[in-house]
């Protein structure tokens, strides 16, 4: 694939201040992300992996829930375009010392930096942060609300793959009810054509889960019959305040993922998980470390690729782009 042209780059107006979620993009923002990101996977492949496309930018990862894979990711990311990244351990320091978050803004906003890369374990947190300062915020996850670049490499991902996004039928399967991810995946793949199912014991579905333009199946069987992509969510237990599932082992007869059941889908369906997995409660290792169906790892790699592009895209016209809300 050639270079990503600086000229296009700037004929496309993306529009946003801020990258809160996925709602609100339209097919053309999410394509230009995943066509800026396709030039990224080529270059982290690539013996010598950084350009200077942010060099004298500053962005902080702010994280006020712990996190390895995605803060780590952005990290790298930043890095590879040459900004001076800040990783900055909220979860542990200033919430624990009673600081509010609006005050954790305005310190972080003295500090000028360009984009912040905010994790927040409430909904609506981020976006209240974004409201207090002056530079480019990522959302990485707010309680069970959203994570757009989540949804973001995991359609570069499947494009990769696949070809496209349109037409397929894409299964989110387990904790949807918790799942930020699952939240963000179903606006993305709505936008982009796809068909979306959600499969999962009554209890971890949020009710009237239809109206996001999903199919509801309570059952593997029926829910992964003839799907291109079949994508497993963990367990949340953090988030769980009560009984949702009798227990981990019946949880995986169930609605586990086993070769038995993916025998249901398409014999050329991918298999999914953004991570971290819980393995022998929603997936068994033998699927999970399948080389031909698993596209795990390759999840990981297009994560770092995405948030390139998301970084690039965020500080590319600063000041030129008004708040979206």
């Amino acid at each position: 694939m050639p270079p990503y042209s600086p000229v296009l780059m700037g004929e496309y107006n993306f529009g946003h201040r801020h990258l809160l979620g996925i709602e609100g993009l339209s097919r053309e923002d999410i394509e230009h992300v995943l066509d800026l990101a396709d030039t990224y996977v080529e270059l982290s492949r690539q013996a010598d992996k950084k350009t200077a496309r942010l060099r004298g930018r500053t962005l902080i990862n702010c994280f006020f829930e712990n996190s390895t894979r995605t803060r780590t990711s952005f990290e790298v990311a930043g890095k590879r375009l040459g900004a001076d990244v800040i990783n900055m351990a909220v979860a542990v320091s200033s919430m624990r010392k009673g600081e509010t978050l609006i005050d954790t803004a305005m310190t972080l906003n003295a500090m000028h930096p360009d984009v912040l890369v905010v994790r927040h374990p409430e909904s609506g947190a981020v976006q209240l942060l974004s409201e207090k300062v002056d530079c480019a915020v990522i959302n990485a996850g707010d309680g069970s609300h959203e994570h757009p670049t989540q949804a973001l490499l995991d359609a570069l991902t499947i494009r990769q793959r696949k070809g496209r996004l349109g037409g397929l039928t894409v299964a989110i399967c387990g904790d949807v009810l918790h799942s930020r991810v699952a939240r963000s995946n179903i606006a993305l793949l709505n936008v982009m054509g796809a068909r979306v199912r959600v499969v999962a014991p009554r209890t971890l579905l949020p009710v009237a889960i239809e109206r996001l333009g999903v199919e509801v199946f309570h059952d593997m069987k029926a829910g992964l019959k003839d799907v291109d992509i079949i994508m497993m969510l963990r367990l949340q237990s953090e988030r769980m305040h009560g009984s949702f599932i009798p227990s981990t082992r019946e949880y995986f007869h169930f609605f586990g993922l086993d070769y038995e059941k993916l025998k249901l889908a398409k014999p050329d369906a991918l298999i999914m998980h953004p991570g971290p997995m819980n393995r022998g409660v929603e997936i068994g290792s033998e699927v999970a470390d399948d080389i031909d169906r698993s596209l795990i790892r390759q999840q990981v790699e297009m994560g770092v690729a995405v948030r390139m592009a998301c970084l690039e895209i965020m500080t590319r016209d600063l000041g030129n782009n008004p708040p979206v809300r």
